[in-house]
């Protein structure tokens, strides 16, 4: 037994690039991923999915697939009892939405392509994808509605037995909240020597497309129902079996082992997930199941979906006076877990980082034919995001200002903090007019204007844009009773847990369930600066329910700013708890003691015990104080109480070919505030990642269905996924304006990148086309759709640059480009 001395290296631990713990094993594959866990007797499924995105059920028949070769069992939904379940959903946002039940199998009609008919068991995963083949199936094909324009309108439904398609209706008006004035009274005093700017812009529906596709183990051995799965919420996950099969949560235990990526996509009870728990129940045997990459595009919830109508009003000098959003959400066939609610919390970032007198949002979900949809890195932020700052660009378009000017005319300036906005937010810190100075410096900002304005005056076919985006988000979720407020189904708490082994290592456990974003390494650096030991020492366990028993996972930039403050408060009680038993050992009195560097020391002398030989004496416990618990471990849970808000500045600089429509990233940099920062080389690498997700939106990643509701991008070559070869590398730097609400003072910032990227990127394109009377392109800017939004505003119509529903070769690819129209400024 060797107890750990105090830190030899005294310097902070915060602040410090540190390699990730984890990266030994995740970076060489030498881990345990869901699908490499193979148990005795382990039976392996299939699914069976609808090949109709809406048709009736007339008859299955399995006896083909039952009579195969290490086949065990072949069930359809009639097979099961009701311990099978219906996913949950969690966020019913208004009393009278509706949300029709969604079994994990399809009963007797199946309302969109891919939903699961019948499940195969057998001996080899291979045995069990063959005779899945085998099972037929007959279906009477029903109309289908796909979507949001045709589903508004209820001719087609796609669940007749709700009567319409039309879920909820979310409304918020700052009038009436109390937060502001009428937005009505503003847009119309606006359009009496205003200005009224009237938009839609289109989120179009992306695949969340993790790295490793979904995969569930159950061992039902015992009493004790063991689940393995590539989830980002365990706790959340236990909680919704427990509620789902009746089984009491005492005798479930879920892993998420090394999770290949989430991005929101694995924030959910799956059918899939519920099929296995009931399969292992039913056969008393382990049971796998691995989706193939084609049925993770296909049936894992996808994200965004939304058309945005929004009226801004401002004064003709660009003062905004009001914002009005109409909002329409596609949630697919079925409300996820919290797919309704993701709509909503977009609803308060609409306002950003500007001064809005007057505000109002009215939000529609519907139900549509489609694969439902659910939260996609960043959840109602980056959409949000997106259109205020396309909003801000067509205001200073109008104005005829610099589409910063703009910006810093409307903007919350940095001694307004803390503020209240039109949506009920109160931010707590932040600095914009310092992040954009630096941002402006590293892009060299005047440079390329200038270099713009000449390749305009000299009709260069190789336009450049410049595109801006100024943006905040609100993460760290959640304060509880906000969420209640909502009508969340859940809490924002996080708990955390310190422990001192004997040998004066420390244990910490965490609720914050990771899925690759560096957890152990950034916790370590927290709890090791806390308690004055090596970062070595420290070990970070989490990602299981027997071992880490509460929490609330990892999601929404929670992790850090919520969890970590638990770990902060955790290790603090360590602390307090020690100090006593200090003084006893050093024969001192409290009073007389000290910390730091791990060691406690009598004032004024050299009398000290480091907290590691504390640890080896706390456990042989032979000389403690009365009344003294024998160990030195200690809990805490953090409820925040208000979200934290990053911000940013991020510019991008766009070359694009007007007489091809091809799009070419020249320059991205950007300058994030996200508080103090715990580990610079994490954050460089989760904004990088952020960045190229948001990018991938703007210019590739498209989840298209034809009119008959089959996914037509179902798979990696049509949906266009980047790879690192696709983009440029990108210049990031930081300001600081720590967070108020934790004493870590930081701020979330796994989304950061993703929020701002997708608007700066479309604001480069359409600032580069703007003088060929461009004002919109559609995402993504493929250079078929640059190449129509040229010749639609060559021609003096609306840019929308709307690709055809189905590229058709013969609309051409032809026709001239008169570049010498539209204002060369």
């Amino acid at each position: 037994m060797t107890a750990v001395d105090a830190r030899p290296d005294k310097s902070s631990e915060i602040g410090r690039d540190r390699r990730r713990k984890e990266d030994a094993r995740l970076i060489t594959g030498r881990t345990r991923w869901t699908d490499n866990i193979n148990l005795p007797g382990m039976l392996h499924l299939a699914m069976v999915r609808s090949p109709f995105a809406h048709a009736r059920i007339t008859g299955i028949d399995t006896s083909g697939a039952e009579t195969s070769e290490n086949v065990v069992a072949v069930l359809a939904a009639k097979d099961f009892d009701e311990s099978l379940g219906v996913c949950i959903n969690a966020w019913p946002i208004t009393p009278d939405q509706k949300a029709p039940a969604h079994p994990p199998v399809a009963v007797d009609r199946v309302t969109f392509a891919g939903e699961i008919v019948a499940v195969v068991a057998a001996r080899s995963a291979a045995a069990a994808r063959d005779a899945a083949e085998l099972v037929e199936v007959d279906y009477e094909e029903l109309p289908a509605v796909v979507s949001l324009e045709e589903a508004v309108k209820d001719e087609v439904l796609a669940h007749p037995d709700l009567g319409t398609n039309k879920s909820a209706l979310w409304v918020f008006d700052s009038a009436e909240a109390g937060t502001g004035g009428s937005v009505d009274e503003a847009i119309s005093t606006a359009q009496n020597g205003g200005i009224v700017l009237e938009r839609t812009y289109r989120q179009q529906r992306l695949i969340p497309a993790f790295m490793e596709p979904r995969s569930v183990v159950c061992d039902p051995t015992g009493e004790q129902f063991t689940v393995w799965s590539a989830t980002q919420i365990p706790h959340i996950l236990r909680f919704a079996f427990a509620a789902t099969t009746g089984v009491p949560e005492s005798k479930i235990r879920v892993i998420a082992p090394d999770v290949g990526g989430g991005f929101g996509g694995k924030l959910q009870q799956t059918p899939e997930e519920m099929i296995v728990f009931a399969m292992a129940r039913r056969l008393g045997k382990p049971v796998k199941y691995t989706e193939t990459r084609s049925e993770s595009l296909l049936a894992a919830h996808h994200g965004r979906d939304q058309i945005q109508k929004l009226t801004l009003s401002a004064t003709k000098d660009g003062q905004v006076t009001g914002l009005k959003v109409e909002l329409d959400a596609n949630l697919g066939a079925y409300v996820a877990i919290v797919g309704g609610g993701v709509p909503v919390l977009g609803a308060f970032m609409f306002n950003a980082i500007y001064k809005f007198p007057a505000y109002q949002f009215n939000c529609q979900t519907v139900l549509t034919n489609t694969t439902w949809t659910d939260a996609y890195r960043g959840a109602g932020r980056p959409e949000a995001t997106y259109a205020i700052e396309r909003l801000m660009d067509e205001l200073a378009a109008e104005v005829g200002v610099d589409p910063l000017e703009i910006r810093e005319k409307n903007w919350i300036k940095h001694e307004e903090f803390p503020f209240t906005t039109v949506a009920g937010l109160t931010y707590d810190s932040g600095n914009y007019e310092a992040a954009t100075a630096k941002a402006k410096e590293m892009f060299g900002y005047d440079e390329l204007r200038r270099e713009q304005a000449e390749r305009r005056a000299n009709n260069d076919p190789i336009q450049l844009g410049i595109g801006i985006s100024t943006f905040t988000e609100m993460c760290g979720l959640a304060p509880s009773r906000v969420l209640g407020s909502l009508d969340y189904g859940a809490g924002g708490w996080e708990h955390a847990e310190v422990r001192l082994t004997p040998t004066g290592k420390v244990e910490v456990i965490t609720g914050a369930s990771a899925h690759g974003q560096g957890h152990e390494t950034a916790f370590s650096q927290i709890v090791a600066d806390r308690l004055g030991v090596p970062f070595e020492d420290v070990e970070v366990l989490h990602g299981d329910t027997q071992i880490a028993a509460k929490g609330y996972d990892t999601y929404g930039s929670r992790s850090l700013v919520v969890g970590g403050e638990a770990l902060v408060r955790a290790a603090d009680k360590v602390l307090e708890k020690a100090k006593p038993i200090a003084a006893h050992l050093l024969e001192a009195s409290v009073d007389d003691l000290e910390f730091s560097g791990g060691r406690w020391a009598v004032k004024g002398t050299d009398q000290g015990m480091a907290i590691g030989e504390l640890a080896t004496a706390v456990f042989a416990a032979h000389n403690l104080p009365d009344g003294v618990e024998a160990n030195l471990d200690s809990e805490a849970t953090f409820d925040p109480d208000n979200f934290n808000f990053p911000h940013g500045t991020h510019l991008c600089a766009m070359e694009v070919d007007t007489e091809t429509g091809a799009v070419k990233m020249r320059r991205y940099i950007c300058c994030d505030d996200i508080g103090n920062i715990i580990n610079p080389l994490i954050v460089a690498g989760q904004v990088h990642g952020g960045l190229v997700q948001g990018i991938a939106q703007a210019l590739w990643e498209d989840a298209v269905y034809d009119d008959a509701g089959t996914l037509v991008s179902g798979s990696f070559v049509d949906y266009l996924l980047p790879t690192a070869a696709d983009t440029i590398s990108f210049e990031i730097d930081h300001t600081t304006s720590p967070a108020t609400t934790n004493t870590l003072g930081t701020k979330g910032v796994g989304e950061a990148g993703t929020i701002a990227s997708t608007p700066a990127v479309v604001n480069a394109v359409v600032d580069a086309l703007r003088p060929l009377g461009v004002h919109d392109v559609a995402m993504p800017c493929t250079p078929e759709r640059v190449w129509r939004a040229i010749n639609e505003g060559s021609a003096g119509g609306e840019t929308t640059g709307a690709a055809a529903a189905h590229f058709d070769p013969s609309t051409g690819m032809s026709g001239n480009v008169d570049r010498t129209e539209g204002d060369a400024q």
